[in-house]
This record gives structure tokens, sequence and C-alpha cells, in this order.
């Protein structure tokens, strides 16, 4: 089972499609940047714990950023998509490019009826 962690009462697991809402501070203003893409890695326990998001930016440029769960500048995070991985830490798509960095299964969601 993958590592996951919980942010205001939603379970982010590794290898979901997140957006996180971050708040920037530049001299007095504050605006809210958005940075999507793949969770990678879950470090840590506690209050301690980061995540690791992956997303590929202009050119097939891959970007990584880290945030750390109890952090004031992070305003809210939604999953856009639940993967479906076998693995805790998904550092094998850094040596994808392309589409093939992005592609993760996603996860079937079984609802019994009757």
């Amino acid at each position: 089972m993958a590592q996951y962690f919980t942010y205001q009462d939603t379970t982010i697991n590794v290898g979901d499609t997140v957006r996180v809402h971050e708040e920037i501070v530049e001299g007095e203003k504050k605006r809210i940047q958005i940075f999507e893409g793949i969770v990678i890695a879950v470090k840590n326990r506690g209050a301690g714990k980061s995540f690791t998001v992956r997303k590929i930016g202009a050119n097939s440029i891959g970007v990584e950023k880290i945030f750390p769960v109890n952090v004031p500048a992070i305003k809210t995070i939604e999953v856009k998509t639940r993967g479906h991985v076998r693995r805790s830490k998904l550092y094998y798509l850094r040596d994808r490019i392309g589409k093939a960095a992005s592609r993760i299964k996603e996860k079937s969601t079984f609802n019994k009826t009757a």
C-alpha cells in the first residue's frame, strides 16, 4: 500500500494528481499560486511530514516542489484524480519523458449495488 496523509479531512495518496493552492507573499501583496502535479513521495511522520509534487512544465521539463503538510502558506489541496500505484515512492517518473511521465492508471471505484 502506498503512503498517504490527510489534510483538512481529505486523504491524499502517492500517485494522486493534486492542485496545491499556496499563498505567496511578494512585498506587501499576497496572492494564491496553484501548483498542479502528481504526488510522488510522502516523507516523515507527524508534525514534520512533507510531500513532493512533480509536474511537467514548459518544453517537457520536470519541476518538483516539496511542501510541508503543516505550513500556513498552503490554503487548500484539491485531489483531481486518484492514482492506482504499487509503490510508495514514484521516483522512476523522473526518467520518463513526455506523456509517459504522467501516465498513471486511475483508481476505479467499485460500487456494490443490490
